[in-house]
């Protein structure tokens, strides 16, 4: 296999934790080049923007962009009119109209746009799916909960506009959801609580129907701690499904089932690599959806000032 010349902008936690390790051992990348404002990556020639990256890595053939979702339009625009094929973390943009335009752009480039789900490909998602497929869902229950201060120590951007609070964990319940649940769902009522110190929520309380009005109900919180919560209950009428981990066990009636090793970050590499073959893109922006929808119609509350 040939490998495909890559480079990676923004090398923050969830680069250094989770892309590096896994293009590290991908057979189909082959990692060239990083950008970083403040960081750099041995074994890599590093620049300060992409624009300098790209400006003198001409043979380079692919981006996978980990920055803040803000400027992440400028680079995926930048990379794609390059030329390249471009790999979004989550969530794929600081709004939706953004992703749509990159989208368009990528189409008549001939490229592969790619919005990324990571916890689509937590082991437990797809063996979920095909359970619930011949289902009759009774009730969904979605509990994310973490402390803000483990997984984001010192990131300003996630309480500024378009950093999205604590639906920047959040969205990755709803990425599980709307890929496990057989029937799209809608937003019906949300409570967003925001420190009286910053623009983004600490915490929020969802309410939801799917399309034959099954109640789904999501309680995400930052505040959480010592035991921090990733889970999604379906009560069915064969049974109860439970995900666990963020997607990393899974039980059954109570059971727990066999769904192999936790290969997130990897697996989003094959899908890429896979993509770019076939020549086709895959943008599906629906948890993204969810998240505007919950920012209009939620009811906002302010709690005690966030204290890092």
């Amino acid at each position: 296999m040939k490998k495909i010349s890559l480079g990676l902008v923004g090398i923050g936690k969830i680069a250094r934790d989770q892309h590096l390790p896994a293009i590290a051992v991908h057979e189909g990348f082959d990692l060239v080049a990083c950008a970083s404002r403040n960081a750099q990556v041995e074994g890599a020639r590093n620049y300060s923007t992409i624009d300098a990256m790209l400006a003198a890595e001409p043979e380079l053939e692919a981006v996978s962009l980990c920055a803040p979702p803000q400027v992440r339009f400028a680079q995926a625009r930048a990379a794609l009119k390059a030329g390249l094929h471009v790999m979004l973390e989550k969530p794929p943009g600081a709004s939706l109209n953004e992703v749509e335009v990159l989208r368009a752009h990528a189409l008549a480039a001939g490229r592969t746009l790619f919005a990324s789900w990571h916890s689509r490909h937590a082991p437990a998602v797809e063996v979920a799916r095909a359970w619930l497929a011949s289902r009759e869902i009774r009730s969904v229950d979605v509990r994310w909960k973490e402390d803000v201060r483990r997984w984001h120590p010192g990131q300003a951007w996630i309480w500024e506009p378009g950093g999205l609070g604590v639906f920047d964990p959040g969205i990755n319940a709803l990425s599980i959801a709307t890929r496990i649940l057989p029937r799209e769902i809608v937003l019906t009522e949300a409570a967003l609580y925001t420190p009286a110190n910053v623009q983004t929520p600490i915490a929020a309380d969802l309410k939801f129907v799917d399309e034959d009005g099954v109640p789904v109900r999501a309680g995400f919180d930052w505040r959480h701690g010592p035991r921090e919560e990733w889970e999604i209950e379906v009560r069915t009428d064969r049974g109860t499904l439970l995900i666990v981990a963020g997607g990393k066990h899974l039980e059954i009636g109570g059971v727990p089932v066999e769904i192999g090793p936790e290969r997130e970050y990897p697996a989003l590499y094959d899908h890429f690599r896979q993509l770019i073959e076939r020549g086709e893109s895959d943008v599906d922006v629906r948890p993204l959806r969810l998240v505007a929808d919950a920012f209009m119609l939620g009811r906002k509350y302010e709690v005690e000032p966030f204290v890092e």
